[in-house]
């Protein structure tokens, strides 16, 4: 499985079969945050296996892979489509510094993918046990570091009684657990599930927090001016891909185990995973969810101040049911 954790480029070069009002756009290089990695891009893989995107009057080329954060970003501006989704810390991160970027929709709204492991003969069994001990995480202020610090938080702990230690990547923490460096190492799903036999879960992230925005969809606004009706198709072909995955599980997880190079087992697994904990937005937006996140950013010092979310969100490209359904 070690193909799991290499940067993955799915291509399809069939001419686009568009509809009338909506002029052809080539989608070469739109990037998603952990393609690949995570199943936050599960729902473009599905969209371009079944021709949602052509469907709904755009040709999407490409899914470009990135180690998320601002690599994410800087692929979707450099892109000749700049549109891409990307963590919501991200985000923030790029409209603080100024970047010519708009939230047109949400992505991911479930923290169920991660969870923290320990060694199966440990004395670590619950997060209680983890006080005075060492705990891996991927590197600080990073969603694995926040995610473990709102659990504490949940369970009432002082994170000043757990040492974190920053392992630079899942794999690397899991590497520490096993050499005995440290009693706990954060995971992420479909890693998790493919080592679930060497390990044994303290808890799953979805199993103590509720819902939270974790992922959005940017752009330009210069793009979105200058292109409305093809970010339009953009958000419609996703959204057809996300009611796809929750209508046919099966069918998504066999599409991910060509292009995430998944067993059909662990395939399986982790989407069934993902729609039980209904992972994926079909775009519209929720400001509790979108709020949890913020203060997740904020327990770990990412953020300081409260997100004024009228002048970073546009929801004018969202067809009108989820105009609607939103909650912002």
């Amino acid at each position: 499985m070690t193909n799991l954790f290499k940067r993955a480029c799915l291509t399809l070069g069939a001419a686009a079969m568009l509809v009338p009002t909506v002029r052809a756009v080539h989608a070469e290089e739109i990037s998603v945050t952990q393609w690949g990695n995570s199943l936050y891009g599960l729902p473009y893989a599905v969209a371009i296996d079944k021709g949602l995107f052509k469907k709904a009057g755009i040709d999407i080329t490409g899914i470009l892979s990135s180690g998320g954060g601002g690599t994410t970003v800087r692929n979707i501006l450099a892109s000749k489509t700049p549109y891409g989704e990307v963590a919501v810390s991200a985000a923030l991160a790029a409209a603080r510094q100024g970047m010519d970027i708009v939230i047109v929709n949400t992505g991911t709204r479930s923290v169920a993918e991660a969870s923290m492991v320990t060694m199966p003969n440990g004395n670590v069994k619950s997060v209680e046990d983890l006080v005075g001990k060492k705990v891996a995480i991927t590197s600080p202020k990073s969603v694995s570091e926040m995610l473990f610090m709102m659990v504490l938080r949940d369970k009432g702990i002082d994170p000043a009684k757990v040492t974190r230690v920053a392992s630079g990547g899942y794999v690397n923490g899991m590497t520490m657990l096993e050499q005995g460096a440290v009693a706990g190492a954060v995971a992420i799903e479909p890693l998790s599930i493919v080592r679930k036999d060497k390990y044994r879960a303290v808890y799953r992230a979805g199993d103590v927090l509720r819902p939270m925005t974790t992922s959005v969809g940017i752009t330009t606004r210069e793009f979105a001016k200058a292109h409305p009706d093809a970010l339009r198709a953009i958000i419609a072909g996703r959204r057809a891909g996300v009611e796809a995955t929750y209508a046919d599980p099966a069918g998504a997880a066999k599409i991910i185990e060509t292009s995430f190079k998944l067993t059909p087992a662990v395939a399986k697994e982790a989407v069934d995973n993902m729609v039980r904990s209904h992972m994926w937005s079909t775009g519209e937006f929720d400001r509790e969810e979108l709020d949890r996140m913020v203060d997740g950013l904020k327990l770990v010092g990412e953020i300081k101040d409260n997100v004024d979310w009228s002048k970073l969100v546009d929801t004018s490209f969202l067809p009108a049911d989820l105009k609607a359904k939103g909650k912002l």
